[in-house]
């Protein structure tokens, strides 16, 4: 398949994934701003549809607030989608149909997040102005940031893998090859096969894909914004506690509004 053709799938995929999120509207969306210290745990900022864990043989479902420990496996279901924080103030979306594990190296808390299926964005924060080193793998790459906004998208069972840059550096590795990293700056993207050289960077002319990616990023943000609207601001997904409509602090959602007064005749 052309390069063309697989940039026009990426696309294609991205935007019925921005579809999808504005069809489920609807769906109850629950979310809170972050808790305490999390001493290298993830918690559950805000979801929508069915996002779990693998606990033996069986998922289990989280909901709002819920902790994430370190080599712990999410999963999302087809309209599944969670956004995590970590201690640092990071963040990291998990999108529907992806499986991801969370810190599989707990020896190293550099290593955040290992993709096996589906896609993520992650939004590493500075410490202080100073470099935050983190590490992104998947079956046929490993990504490593000090302080960026990224995609990662492992698309098929090949573990082909995109990597798009938004913000900031990132480094990009071919895991069973070796070869010169690519280094990508914002707006260029490389797709990584498994059983072939480490291929060149591209430019995103236009924007056409980071404009996708963030669509379909937005168009999920979107079902909270709904369900809260006249209800309190969201920070990457919060209704203000105390705010109306924040039944969970003893404050009820406000009334409707009055009916319009009969037409005159």
């Amino acid at each position: 398949m052309t390069r063309t053709r697989h940039y026009a799938r990426v696309v294609s995929t991205l935007l019925a994934v921005s579809l999808l999120a504005m069809l489920c509207a609807n769906t109850p969306m629950r979310a809170q701003f972050a808790g305490p210290e999390l001493n290298g745990a993830a918690k559950l900022m805000t979801f929508t549809g069915q996002i779990s864990v693998v606990r033996g043989d069986d998922l289990w479902a989280l909901n709002l607030g819920d902790i994430v420990q370190p080599q712990q496996v999410i999963v999302t279901g087809a309209d599944g989608y969670g956004v995590f924080q970590i201690s640092d103030g990071s963040t990291f979306e998990v999108f529907p149909k992806s499986r991801v594990v969370f810190r599989q190296n707990r020896g190293d808390w550099k290593d955040l997040l290992e993709i096996w299926l589906g896609k993520v964005r992650v939004h590493i924060e500075h410490l202080g102005g100073l470099p935050n080193n983190n590490k992104v793998r998947t079956p046929s790459a490993v990504i490593s940031v000090r302080g960026t906004i990224f995609d990662v998208e492992v698309e098929d069972e090949d573990a082909t893998t995109l990597v798009l840059d938004e913000e900031g550096q990132v480094e990009v590795r071919h895991l069973l090859r070796a070869g010169e990293p690519r280094v990508l700056n914002p707006g260029e993207w490389v797709r990584i096969y498994k059983n072939e050289p480490l291929a060149q960077k591209v430019i995103d002319k236009n924007g056409l894909l980071q404009r996708a990616v963030r669509a379909a990023s937005d168009a999920l943000y979107q079902v909270a914004l709904d369900s809260t609207r006249g209800g309190g601001a969201i920070a990457r997904g919060g209704t203000t506690p105390g705010s109306p409509g924040d039944t969970k602090n003893g404050n009820p959602p406000p009334p409707p509004p009055p009916p319009p007064p009969p037409p005159a005749h």
